[in-house]
């Protein structure tokens, strides 16, 4: 009798153990990712960036990027779809072959074999229906990837940012979240602290050309990258800095950069590049950008250690022109961003740093350097700003991106 009890009593011990671990297993999740790659035909395209074609490639991406959005979210996997991205457009014959990363979170219970399948044919199916784009639907692949190689490819791409938009204010002294602005970099003169720049390739930056108005040997700088300047996530050494030929101190035009530093840098979720506009896009007053450095918070006042952020409007030339403001002060490849009440503004220290725009697929874009203004928040006197789609060419001229 009491070995059949103590046989009993283990049996309940063993499977109560089973359940509990059943449970608690079933309330854990995987990232997966998978890529896919599919054919839009009767596509006529140009790789050539300067080439008028029937669809851009910034708009063929948002365009695929929705169609996968739509294809998943409208789906019996709408619960585990996370999002997609498009990593590579390649103009073929007759059509664009694209080239994209879906991120799925499932629970770790269910073979990933079986999801994989369920992924496939929901995609298979459903890229037979008309839609928006039109595609070739024997070229539709599907293949799983490593999370770790999942992970890399999407980190590689630019424009990404993985940490929540919460949104402070850079005057009120609030500090950004931890890898909420990737791309920011810290120009260091001897080891310290004077301009942002903005990390745009495993090796290079872009800043403003007076950043270098006393000093322009690359071996009297280095560049950090975090939100902190001290400690810094990661520090390299500046190999080649390459001012604008037309650039002319005490003058405000032409007030441009790019930096070359060594070794290269690994991209992570808290160091990315940020995107590039392309030189025929243009970006209408009023639209909203965001400015982030690790400048004073008042005119006069000291540079920081953290990383500060603020929204911004884009003000119309006609408006930052008006003798009131800057008047004929503001020449072509310039702009103005703020507000003509003041508070929120760039300041010292901030010099060379980004001024970014997202498009609706959340991807963003560098479109501003900051250059130069009257004091800092203002009445007035906004902050102005080098345009970076006036000067898309040099860029790719001098490192070729």
């Amino acid at each position: 009798m009491m070995v059949l009890l103590l046989v009993l009593s283990l049996t309940v011990v063993a499977v109560a153990i089973g359940l509990l671990v059943h449970f608690l297993a079933s309330g854990e999740t995987v990232m997966e990712y998978y890529h896919i790659i599919f054919k839009i035909s009767d596509l006529q395209i140009s790789s050539n960036s300067g080439q008028n074609s029937m669809y851009q490639f910034k708009e063929l991406r948002e365009m695929s990027e929705n169609l996968v959005d739509e294809i998943f979210i409208d789906s019996a996997l709408r619960k585990h779809y996370i999002k997609n991205h498009v990593v590579r457009l390649t103009p073929e014959e007759a059509g664009v072959k694209v080239d994209l990363i879906v991120v799925f979170q499932f629970p770790s219970t269910e073979q990933r074999a079986i999801r994989e399948r369920k992924v496939y044919s929901i995609l298979n199916q459903k890229t037979r229906n008309p839609r928006a784009l039109p595609i070739h639907v024997s070229s539709v692949q599907l293949k799983a990837m490593s999370s770790s190689a999942g992970k890399l490819t999407i980190q590689a791409c630019c424009g990404k940012r993985v940490a929540p938009f919460i949104l402070n204010r850079i005057m009120s002294g609030d500090i950004a979240a931890k890898a909420a602005w990737p791309w920011q970099a810290s120009l260091q003169h001897n080891g310290m602290h004077v301009c942002g720049a903005s990390l745009i390739s495993h090796t290079w930056l872009v800043t403003a050309a007076h950043c270098f108005k006393n000093d322009a040997n690359p071996r009297s700088w280095t560049v950090s990258f975090g939100t902190t300047i001290n400690p810094p996530l990661m520090k390299r050494n500046v190999k080649r800095i390459i001012v604008h030929e037309r650039y002319n101190f005490p003058e405000q035009a032409d007030d441009i950069a790019v930096v070359q530093f060594s070794p290269r840098v690994t991209f992570t979720d808290d160091i990315r590049r940020v995107c590039l506009p392309e030189a025929s896009e243009s970006f209408q007053p009023n639209s909203t950008v965001y400015i982030t450095g690790f400048g004073a918070l008042f005119y006069g006042g000291n540079t920081l250690n953290y990383l500060q952020e603020a929204r911004l409007k884009i003000i119309s030339d006609d408006v930052c022109k008006q003798p009131h403001v800057y008047g004929n002060q503001i020449k072509i490849g310039m702009f103005c961003a703020g507000y003509l009440e003041g508070i929120y503004d760039a300041c010292k220290g901030d010099s060379g740093g980004p001024l970014v725009a997202k498009d609706l697929n959340d991807t963003w874009y560098l479109i501003g350097i900051v250059s130069w203004g009257t004091n800092c928040g203002q009445k007035n006197s906004p902050g102005v700003y080098t345009n970076v789609t006036y000067y898309r060419e040099w860029i790719a001229s001098k490192m070729g991106l």
